[in-house]
C-alpha cells in the first residue's frame, strides 16, 4: 500500500503542474500571443474625444468669440472654422474678461484688450498675452481640454 499511496501522490504533484503549464499559455495567449485576435478583427470604433464640452461651433462668431466665466476660458473663431482658445484671466490685475468685440477680447477693469487671433495685448495696461487654452472640435462641439 505504501508504494500505491506514493504513486497517487505523484499523479496528482504531475497533475497539478499540468495544469499550471496550462493556466500561462491560457495567459499568455490572451496579452497577444499566438491565440491574440488581429487588429483587423478588433472593435472599430473611435476614441470618445478627451474634455468638457464648452459649445456648439455655431455659438462662436466668425470674426469674434464668447466668454466662458465660469470656466476661465474664452473661445474665438477669428477666420470661419478655425478656433482658438485662451484664459479668461486679465495679465494685467487679473479680472475676468467679459467681452469680445471688434476683433479683441476686451477686460472691463482697466482697458486692456488682446487680439482674437493670438491673445496678444493690442491695448494696455496688459504687457503679456491671454495665456493659451487648449479646445478640440469634435463634430459640431467645442471641448475644452
Amino acid at each position: 500500500m505504501h508504494h500505491e499511496s506514493a504513486m497517487s501522490r505523484r499523479a496528482v504533484v504531475a497533475g497539478t503542474g499540468v495544469l499550471a503549464v496550462s493556466a500561462a499559455l491560457v495567459a499568455c495567449s490572451s496579452t497577444g500571443g499566438q491565440g491574440a485576435a488581429p487588429p483587423s478583427e478588433a472593435p472599430s470604433t473611435p476614441a470618445a474625444p478627451a474634455g468638457e464640452r464648452l459649445a456648439s461651433t455655431s455659438d462662436i462668431p466668425v470674426g469674434g468669440g464668447t466668454v466662458f466665466a465660469s470656466k476661465k476660458v474664452v473661445v474665438t473663431q477669428p477666420t470661419p472654422g478655425t478656433f482658438t482658445a485662451f484664459s479668461a484671466i486679465c495679465t494685467h490685475q487679473g479680472c475676468t474678461v467679459n467681452k469680445v468685440a471688434n476683433g479683441t477680447i476686451d477686460c472691463p477693469c482697466h482697458g486692456s484688450r488682446y487680439a482674437i487671433t493670438d491673445g496678444s495685448v493690442v491695448q494696455g495696461p496688459a504687457s503679456r498675452p491671454l495665456p493659451e487654452r487648449h479646445v478640440t472640435v469634435s463634430g459640431d462641439a467645442i471641448l475644452l481640454e
